[in-house]
C-alpha cells in the first residue's frame, strides 16, 4: 500500500519543480507509476481536481487538468461558459480579464464593457462577445498571483480550452493511465445566459449526445448553483446531477423568479428531500458542513452530511486550498499569503465528518489526506 503514497508524492514533487512536459509535451513513462496510486474502491470518497490543479498551473487550462489527472484524481471540475458562436469553453467566469491576456490585445480594446450578471456588476471582457477563434488568440494567466506567484511562470503559455478538448484529453490520458477519467461540468450563470439568448444547457446536452456521454454510466456529473436548470436537465440526461449551494444568498433563478427561498432553505431536511428528486449529489460550501467559530477556527460539524445521506444524497463540498489565507486561523503556518498551512488537518476533519469527497486545488495533498483517512 505504501506505493500509492510514494507515487502521489513523486508527482507532487514534479509539480513543484515545474516540469512543463507534464502539461504540454508528449507523455512519458514515469507518470505510469501513478496509475496504481489512484485505484480507489468504488465507494471511497472522491477527490475532484477543482479547475484541474490550479495550485500549480493556471486554472481551467489543459495543463492544469492534465497535471491533476497525473497526480491521481479520476475527476476534474470544468466550469463552462458559451462563446459568441455557441461553443463551450472552460472558464470560471464569462469575464476573462482576470484570467487571460485579453487586456494586452489592442484589437479587442473596444470589447471591454460593464455587465450585470446575477445582480453583480462586472467590468471587463466576456466570452459571449468573442468567437472561439478569437478566444484562441488569447493566453491564460494566473488568477490569484498574490497567493500563487510561481504560477505566473506559465502566464502566456496555454490557450483557453474547449470542453471538447478537455474530454479528448481525458480520454487520451485514461488510455495511457489505464483508468476511467471523467469531468464534473458546471453550468455557470444559467439564468444570465438564457436571458441573453445564449443558454448553456442545450449545448451541453448536444455535446453529451455527440460524444456518447449521455448515459447513466458515463464519467460525467453535471453541476449548477441554480435549481430550475438542473430539474430540466434531469429530464434530458442520464448522467448524475450535483446541486451546488453557498453559505449565504440564494440561487439566481430563485431571485429572478421572485422565489424567496435561499440556499439555507435548500439544505434543510425538507429542502434536501426536494433535491434528491432530481440530483444524486450535493456540493455545499464547506462552511455549511463545518462552520468556523468567532476566532475563525474550525467549529463543530452541522447535521448536513447526515441529513443529506438520509435522503440518499452524496456530499462533496468545495473548495480546499493549501495556502494560508484559505485555511482556518489555527491551521495557518504564518501570515504569508503564499505559504502552505496544515491543510491535512482541515481535510481530515471533513473526511471524519463523513463527506463523500471534496473539491481541491492541490490534488496531491488532497489525495494524501484521503490515503491517510483510508489507512493506505
Amino acid at each position: 500500500m505504501k506505493r500509492k503514497r510514494v507515487g502521489v508524492l513523486a508527482l507532487s514533487g514534479l509539480a513543484l519543480l515545474g516540469v512543463a512536459s507534464l502539461a504540454i509535451g508528449p507523455a512519458t513513462a514515469a507518470p505510469q507509476q501513478v496509475a496504481g496510486a489512484a485505484a480507489h474502491r468504488h465507494d471511497d470518497p472522491v477527490i475532484v481536481g477543482h479547475r484541474g490543479a490550479p495550485g500549480y498551473r493556471p486554472e481551467h487550462t489543459l495543463a492544469s487538468y492534465e497535471l491533476a489527472f497525473r497526480m491521481g484524481v479520476d475527476f476534474v471540475d470544468v466550469d463552462l461558459v458559451p462563446t459568441k458562436d455557441g461553443q463551450l469553453v472552460a472558464r470560471h467566469e464569462p469575464e476573462i480579464g482576470g484570467t487571460t491576456d485579453v487586456a494586452d490585445h489592442k484589437e479587442f480594446a473596444s470589447r471591454k464593457t460593464t455587465k450585470t450578471i446575477d445582480g453583480v456588476s462586472m467590468t471587463g471582457w466576456f466570452t459571449e462577445d468573442f468567437t472561439l477563434a478569437e478566444l484562441k488568440t488569447l493566453r491564460a494567466k494566473e488568477r490569484i498571483p498574490e497567493n500563487r506567484p510561481n504560477n505566473q511562470l506559465y502566464n502566456g503559455r496555454f490557450q483557453i480550452a474547449t470542453y471538447q478538448e478537455v474530454i479528448d484529453l481525458t480520454r487520451r490520458l485514461g488510455k495511457e493511465l489505464h483508468r476511467t477519467l471523467g469531468t464534473y461540468p458546471e453550468v455557470k450563470h444559467s439564468t444570465y445566459f438564457s436571458s441573453i439568448g445564449n443558454p448553456t444547457e442545450p449545448k451541453l446536452v448536444a455535446f453529451l449526445n455527440r460524444n456518447g456521454l449521455n448515459r447513466a454510466d458515463a464519467p460525467v456529473i453535471i453541476q449548477s448553483f441554480e435549481v430550475a436548470n438542473l430539474k430540466e436537465l434531469h429530464k434530458q440526461v442520464r448522467v448524475p446531477l450535483l446541486q451546488l449551494t453557498e453559505a449565504s444568498g440564494a440561487p439566481a433563478d430563485f431571485v429572478a423568479a421572485g422565489d424567496k427561498r435561499t440556499y439555507a432553505d435548500i439544505v434543510t431536511p425538507a429542502g434536501l428531500r426536494e433535491v434528491a428528486k432530481y440530483a444524486k449529489y450535493l456540493g455545499p460550501d464547506k462552511a455549511q458542513i463545518i462552520p468556523r467559530d468567532a476566532s475563525d477556527n474550525l467549529g463543530k460539524p452541522t447535521s448536513l452530511v447526515a441529513d443529506a445521506h438520509r435522503v440518499g444524497l452524496k456530499v462533496q463540498p468545495y473548495t480546499f486550498r493549501n495556502e494560508n489565507p484559505f485555511l482556518p486561523a489555527n491551521l495557518r503556518s504564518s501570515a504569508s499569503p503564499t505559504a502552505f498551512g496544515n491543510v491535512f488537518a482541515e481535510e481530515a476533519a471533513f473526511l471524519k465528518a463523513g463527506v463523500d469527497g471534496f473539491f481541491a486545488d492541490q490534488a496531491d495533498t488532497a489525495l494524501e489526506s484521503l490515503h491517510d483517512f483510508l489507512g493506505h
